[in-house]
């Protein structure tokens, strides 16, 4: 496993050094082993040539067995890094950023081209899952898009929670559909363990298999997503005392269609891709004091009609799920910087200093 410590470490070098609260120091591990050497190595490159190995390594072995392979790229992230090679096609993209996005991407996309060559090489490719995902929505600030989706990466909105993706293997039988099922990341655990001829009987999961969604277009065994319950933000605008759950609190529930937004969700604006001139981004339309929202994704996936107002029959039930999601939540611990953490003290290196 080779991985980075950090979600906001991403440099044109793979072994160049991260900074966190003014203590600095490498962070890539290969393992339990700090990986060394990589100056002037593009991370997407390293990490797809680590995965291109593992698949050899499977394969000349002749396991029988079924593998597992993880590949977190740290593209596309901030900050925008990509050798020139890659933004030349995209000359005509202004915007500087979002010119170093699209060649970041399409660098990726050769990335995992040339694990899906690899896996086909070595004969693995016909027995083979491919899931691709994404973790969040794009940052605007950062070359990213969600238009015409609603917010950006950090918000409650579609914008900024929305993960898109596919799944791919010659195993499937109808290929070339579309997914609309509640598919939450939490059910890539018992999908996956039963597809390797494992189950989750006497585990606590809160996931489901979603294969038969996946596969033959079965509605989803998910029926709701809890997206977010945030205590540390503070509570935003005035409660309205209708519920078991206070609406000051930042949240946000998925039920079937229905989507329940409470607190402070972030910037609601729809914003444009710079170099589309023909759409406009539109500000976010709410008064700073307003802390609650309910939208049917299914009539209104942009979040522009509001229906709290008028579906109290439907809000009220959702938050009352809220609060009883709240009941199970562990508190919140963030405690503050460790000084002991500094990589100064742990030979220039990132990585645990806990006793």
């Amino acid at each position: 496993m080779w991985k980075s410590n950090s979600d906001n470490y991403f440099a044109s070098s793979a072994d160049d050094k991260y900074v966190k609260h003014k203590y600095c120091g490498l962070d890539l591990w290969s393992n339990e082993t700090v990986a060394v050497n990589y100056s002037g190595h593009y991370s997407t490159h390293v990490f797809t040539q680590k995965a291109i190995d593992v698949i050899k390594s499977h394969a000349e072995r002749q396991v029988t067995k079924p593998f597992f392979l993880y590949l977190a790229y740290q593209a596309v992230h901030y900050p925008m890094e990509v050798p020139e090679i890659y933004t030349k096609p995209y000359a005509s993209i202004k915007d500087k950023d979002r010119r170093t996005y699209a060649g970041m991407t399409a660098c990726m996309d050769e990335g995992v081209l040339n694990v899906s060559i690899a896996l086909e090489k070595y004969g693995l490719w016909n027995n083979t899952i491919l899931i691709f995902s994404t973790d969040n929505g794009g940052e605007v600030l950062a070359g990213g898009n969600n238009w015409p989706l609603r917010g950006w990466k950090r918000s409650l909105w579609e914008g900024g929670m929305r993960g898109v993706g596919f799944v791919h293997s010659l195993l499937i039988k109808h290929r070339g559909t579309v997914n609309s099922g509640l598919i939450h990341v939490s059910d890539w655990f018992p999908t996956i363990l039963a597809l390797a001829g494992g189950n989750t009987t006497g585990l606590n999961v809160d996931g489901f298999d979603v294969w038969k969604s996946i596969i033959n277009g079965e509605p989803s065994p998910r029926q709701e997503i809890l997206h977010n319950i945030d205590p540390l933000r503070p509570k935003h605008g005035s409660v309205l005392n209708i519920s078991k759950f206070d609406n000051r609190v930042r949240a946000a529930i998925r039920v079937g269609n229905w989507k329940l937004i409470t607190g402070n969700p972030l910037d609601g604006s729809w914003i444009a891709p710079p170099e589309d001139t023909g759409n406009h981004s539109i500000p976010d339309p709410d008064p700073m004091s307003k802390n609650i929202w309910l939208f049917d994704l299914s009539k209104d996936p942009n979040e522009k009609t509001d229906l709290f107002e008028q579906r109290h029959d439907i809000a009220v039930p959702m938050l009352n799920k809220l609060a009883a999601y709240q009941t199970t939540a562990v508190p919140a611990r963030y405690p503050p910087v460790d000084p002991r953490c500094n990589p100064q003290l742990h030979g220039g290196v990132w990585g645990p200093w806990q006793p």
